[in-house]
């Protein structure tokens, strides 16, 4: 069976980050690796009680996950973010979806963890945008071979829009391919800044990016931290 590396970056993530990887089914034949990017909490203690390795380093998503796909030593690369549950069997529907030879790579649908109805139009929104544009966002759990994350370079460390940059290039690849069963994703960045505000910021700084080129550099400083 083919061994799958769970890539999770971090950065004060102490507040919830038990309880998603108290969630995590890992056997044997799945490692996990965290990469914290400089937090001031407990998250490095939390992570040292569940992963094979957690490496301290600089902060940058992107930084953090190459490092973490450098260190780690599975045949399939699985990037998760520490507000991101998968769904049950998530592995199997993984190593299923990549023995497919045309698919390069692949996400989940996304679910967010609130019972308001807001929340089920974000997810249709989100999820028919991936499906439309065959780009996912780095909150849908991107995966994809090893061979294939080498042949990308890893992703390219910028400040914002690292997901996004990494999906356009695997479009022009080959296949994403998007598996129905969602990952349940935490509310708070909607809840901190209010459900419409955040959408409409994320689908526009998307937008400015992919469609005018905007440089990722300069969209950062409309993309707050919330923890």
């Amino acid at each position: 069976m083919e061994r799958i590396s769970i890539i999770m970056p971090t950065l004060n993530e102490a507040g919830g980050l038990r309880s998603v990887l108290v969630a995590l089914p890992l056997t044997e034949h799945e490692e996990l690796v965290v990469v914290d990017g400089g937090s001031s909490d407990h998250t490095m203690g939390i992570a040292g009680e569940f992963a094979r390795l957690v490496i301290a380093g600089e902060r940058g998503r992107a930084l953090q996950m190459n490092r973490g796909a450098e260190r780690s030593t599975g045949d399939i690369l699985l990037f998760l973010h520490a507000d991101t549950v998968p769904p049950p069997g998530a592995f199997a529907l993984v190593r299923e979806a990549l023995r497919d030879e045309r698919v390069v790579a692949g996400a989940f649908d996304l679910a967010v963890e609130h019972p308001a109805a807001w929340f089920r139009l974000i997810e249709w929104g989100a999820n028919l945008r991936s499906r439309l544009t065959r780009v996912p966002y780095g909150d849908q759990g991107l995966f994809m071979r090893r061979t294939v994350f080498q042949r990308m370079g890893g992703f390219r460390e910028m400040p914002l829009m690292e997901d996004i940059e990494m999906g356009c290039r695997l479009r022009r690849l080959g296949r994403i391919a998007f598996l129905r069963p969602p990952v349940r994703t935490h509310p708070r960045r909607w809840l901190a800044e209010g459900p419409l505000r955040t959408t409409l910021r994320d689908w526009s700084l998307a937008l400015a990016y992919t469609v005018f080129g905007v440089r990722p550099e300069r969209l950062a400083r409309f993309y707050g931290d919330v923890r």
